[in-house]
């Protein structure tokens, strides 16, 4: 059998094309999940869950757990086989990350933990090859008073609109040189190195996985006329109203399992009795369906 992804197998291509468009959700709602306990699914939960993430790398569960328990989050992975948390130097001591606003310290410097708009991305997109972010579970604790939403597209979609655009804007994407991050030096993070590395990408299961920021400043694109369209078009693509882009506003107990799929985030007010908190953890593993 073939690769999907082989540029040079059309004819395989085609039938994965065929079945992955039959397959996908027709709206958010299609991706959500009913559960009682994250840390405990059912095997009818957990197989819904698993059907959604097969058809588009992505599920949502909502369930009625609104407590601050990061066991919820770790509990939930380990059912899916994600069990290698990247525990970045912003994360908690349990190598989970609390995304909300801090108005001091080092992470108010960084736009997760503000009030702003994200652009469109992959998380981890600035780690090294060896350490990139294969899946994620958000996990929303309070959301905000409002604003906040994310928008979600799956990956493996945003390849499929690109190759059937012009199959050379792929080429150009998986080129090993097509996106780098520059050298950063940090008081606290100390010398990140500069990290160059593809857009598309085939991991050791031959799964697609996608590495990208929308983000203007801090990012070198490599300089030559294909990666220039191919980089237009999927900005393109990305601020079109496809119905391949999914709106989802995450309420206490709900969250989000997928395989690092791309989403950005809506600028948000909060309650300041009660402030938007959001729990995520990142994993270098897929999600096993």
């Amino acid at each position: 059998m073939g690769s999907p992804f082989d540029l040079d197998d059309d004819a395989g291509y085609r039938r994965w094309r065929e079945q992955k468009l039959a397959e996908a959700p027709a709206s958010v709602n299609d991706l959500i999940v009913e559960v009682g306990d994250p840390r405990a699914l059912t095997a009818a939960e957990r197989a819904a869950l698993a059907d959604v993430v097969r058809r588009c790398n992505m599920a949502i569960y909502a369930s009625p757990m609104h407590e601050e328990d990061t066991d919820i989050l770790r509990k939930l992975g380990t059912q899916f086989g994600l069990n290698q948390l990247d525990a970045n130097w912003l994360a908690g001591e349990d190598g989970i990350s609390s995304i909300r606003v801090f108005d001091d310290g080092t992470r108010k410097h960084y736009i997760p933990y503000t009030d702003k708009p994200i652009k469109w991305h992959t998380d981890g997109y600035y780690n090294t090859p060896q350490r990139q972010i294969r899946a994620m579970v958000l996990h929303c604790v309070r959301s905000a008073a409002s604003g906040g939403d994310n928008r979600l597209m799956d990956h493996e979609m945003a390849y499929l609109q690109l190759r059937d655009l012009d199959p050379q804007h792929i080429r150009a994407l998986m080129q090993p040189d097509a996106m780098t991050i520059p050298e950063r030096v940090d008081e606290a993070d100390g010398v990140r190195d500069a990290q160059s590395g593809p857009v598309f990408s085939l991991d050791a299961q031959g799964k697609l996985h996608m590495r990208y920021t929308a983000r203007t400043r801090s990012i070198e694109w490599k300089k030559d006329a294909g990666t220039a369209a191919a980089v237009a078009a999927l900005e393109k693509l990305l601020a079109s109203e496809s119905p391949l882009v999914f709106h989802a506003r995450l309420e206490p107990g709900m969250g989000l399992l997928c395989n690092n799929v791309l989403h950005d985030r809506g600028a948000f007010t909060d309650d300041p009795a009660h402030p938007r908190l959001l729990y995520r953890a990142r994993y270098l593993d897929r999600i096993n369906p």
